[in-house]
């Protein structure tokens, strides 16, 4: 066994890795972009080494760096956690060339699964079952339509190299084609350094589920049951879950011994995952190979009380296969739900910032946090937005899913949006407790994900007020005679009883609360409404009582600024204050950036005529495009950023203004 491995990778999965690592009394090196300096895994590490600036094309990607750094600290072995480095065969051949070991599959293993239309080609002589599509390497854009039109719609263009739900877009018909073509090549370009295409033909309602398979150096395979991706947006999993519901035995042994003939069809070694589309009908076919560990792996080591990163390590060093296909137990069900750095309302546009609180539920042998974050940590534009992976385990689905509605009502972040809110939704609506899973689930049922808020905005704003009062008495308690009336956070005057006033902002809407204190307790009006409350502040639980309701929400106050949880739910308030003036900037014509990111092209010029949801600009952000199109007709007036410059979210990109040629 290795005495010290280097990670090259950073985040949740470097510390998942650190984690298993020091149990086995392995030392681990750590590397980190300037961007990463005061990071968890850094921390956590038994030494770390600075790569260089934030974008990983000048850090995780610098695999040279890697090299010399392994060689400057004596690491024997090189763990690539996922994504970065994990499927870059020249990396593993560098590894090699150098004496260092490479925790993963043989470069040649890489180069086989790296390109997916070669990999289909093994995949159909290793007969495991296809979709039918186009994999050839002409690229020529003329031909690539003819085979479009050949393999029907809806289909799917597929970067070669891709991954994460990068370089792919739904076709719909053949009019859509050059558009897509030319912005899944883009964004493959991007992200991979590639820009090729595949075609498939689009199963309208398939499911996603994926075999984790493990081979060691001396030839033998083993399938560890199976997971159910199926829950996706823009083809990026959500919500993982295994084993996957509702498969037969029969369709089970047969995909995992698929799984297990492709592995081996490229003599594979380590963690690797198969994946497979799986139709209505039953048929199943070959999707891809990931050549290195899951972020989903977490619910298959639940199900089956494996360390898959242990068995990584073991099997790297020369040794065996822990077990035989034989002796592989399955205990239970498990999930997994991505806590991503997100706006669900906003078309899960990608958000930064900093975690200023950061709550998660307490782990057990039911609920399991990997995260690479704590709380005070800048969630930057640089990298992949995921905060945390919530597992969650019990003895049937069922319990499971009612152990993840609950671990994600206890997830409580403030400072930026995340989606938990959406998460709990998905994981407790009807058609997911039923088994309805397919790819399109979340388009399918928009509706019961994005329900109107429960929360009572009047009732939390008197909650919010009585939080701001009880706050206060323990300032003052802290700061001076808290038994004087001149310490009270009544508005005291001598013989008269007074009715103190407070401003609260809601969603830019001023509300003037009333409220009297007797005896410990208050009577809020706010809105023409009478409340009676009764309220305790224990750390950050508001323990509260109004009109006889009894519940308690947690609170994280920023300043002026109040965020209350309950039951998943957020409600944010302001306290405003007179001395403060409030302004609102009216609107132009000007688009706008949703969020921070980067220019990857402008597709317009400065006095060009532009029709409504024309394209104009494309921007970039934690690897993911989003378009910003023309909101009507007109001329486009000003340009205000290029092609390459980083934008803050907010920044105008570019002016429009209405009208018609003759305007111009």
């Amino acid at each position: 066994m290795f005495s010290k491995i280097l990670i090259a990778n950073r985040g949740e999965i470097a510390c998942r890795v650190i984690q298993t690592a020091h149990r086995l009394g392995i030392k681990c090196v750590a590397v980190y972009s300037e961007a990463d300096a005061n990071s968890r895994h850094v921390a956590m590490a038994d030494e770390a080494f600075l790569l260089g600036p934030a974008p990983s094309t000048e850090s995780y990607l610098r695999a040279d760096k890697i090299i010399d750094i392994c060689k400057q600290s004596g690491a024997q072995a090189v763990h690539p956690g996922y994504g970065f480095l994990s499927e870059n065969t020249e990396f593993a051949e560098a590894l090699e060339a150098n004496g260092i070991t490479f925790i993963g599959p043989p470069s040649s293993a890489i180069a086989a699964m790296g390109s997916k239309s070669a990999a289909k080609e093994i995949m159909s002589h290793a007969n495991v079952p296809l979709v039918p599509g186009y994999h050839g390497e002409d690229q020529d854009p003329a031909l690539l339509k003819a085979e479009s039109e050949k393999c029907g719609y809806p289909q799917l263009l597929k970067a070669v190299a891709g991954g994460g739900g990068k370089g792919m877009r739904v076709v719909e018909s053949l009019e859509e084609f050059d558009e897509a073509l030319v912005s899944a090549c883009r964004e493959a370009q991007n992200a991979f350094g590639n820009p090729d295409m595949l075609i498939e033909r689009y199963l309208t309602q398939p499911r996603h589920v994926e075999i984790q398979v493990f081979c060691d150096k001396h030839g033998n395979g083993i399938y560890l049951a199976e997971r159910d991706c199926s829950v996706q947006r823009r083809h990026q999993k959500v919500i993982e879950e295994a084993p996957a519901p509702g498969l037969s035995d029969e369709v089970r042994v047969a995909m995992g011994e698929a799984a297990v003939r492709a592995a081996q069809a490229i003599d594979y070694v380590g963690a690797g995952t198969v994946e497979f589309l799986y139709d209505v009908d039953g048929s199943f076919y070959f999707m891809e190979m990931n050549t290195r560990l899951q972020v989903e792996h977490p619910v298959t080591e639940m199900i089956t009380g494996l360390d898959l990163v242990e068995w990584q390590l073991r099997i790297a060093a020369g040794s065996e296969l822990p077990i035989a296909q034989d002796q592989l137990q399955i205990r239970g069900h498990a999930l997994e739900a991505r806590i991503y750095a997100e706006d669900p309302d906003n078309d899960f546009l990608p958000a930064t910032g900093t975690l200023k609180y950061l709550q998660t539920p307490a782990e057990n042998a039911h609920v399991r946090v990997d995260t690479g974050v704590i709380q005070g940590d800048e969630v930057s534009v640089f990298y992949d937005p995921m905060i945390a992976k919530l597992i969650v385990w019990d003895e049937n689905r069922e319990a499971a899913i009612n152990r993840m509605v609950q671990a994600l009502e206890e997830y409580r972040i403030a400072g930026l949006k995340t989606n938990t809110k959406f998460l709990r939704n998905l994981a407790d609506a009807a058609p997911f407790r039923a088994q309805d899973l397919d790819t399109g689930f979340i388009e399918k049922h928009r509706e019961l994900l994005f329900p109107e808020a429960h929360l009572d905005s009047q009732y939390c704003l008197v909650m919010s007020a009585a939080f701001f009062l009880e706050a206060g008495k323990a300032d003052s308690a802290i700061k001076g005679d808290q038994f004087s009336p001149f310490s009270a956070q009544n508005g005291w005057r001598l013989n008269s009883q007074y009715a103190r006033p407070m401003k609260l902002m809601q969603n830019d809407e001023l509300h003037e609360l009333s409220i009297l204190e007797n005896q410990g307790e208050y009577e809020i009006s706010v809105d023409g409404a009478s409340y009676r409350v009764a309220a305790e502040l224990n750390g950050d639980a508001l323990n509260v009582v109004v009109n006889g309701h009894r519940l308690t929400v947690h609170c994280f106050q920023d300043g002026d600024n109040l965020t209350l949880f309950h039951e998943g739910e957020q409600f944010q308030c302001r306290q405003h204050r007179d001395t403060f003036t409030e302004s609102e900037e009216g609107g132009d014509a000007s688009l706008a950036a949703p969020m921070n990111g980067a220019v990857v092209a402008v597709l317009v010029e400065k006095g060009q005529k532009v029709s409504e949801g024309e394209t104009l600009v494309v921007m970039e952000a934690m690897k993911m495009e989003h378009s910003i199109s023309a909101p009507y007709d007109g001329i486009v007036s000003d340009i205000f950023f290029a092609e390459g410059d980083l934008v803050n979210e907010g920044a105008d990109l570019i002016a429009v203004e209405a009208g018609d040629e003759e305007a111009a």
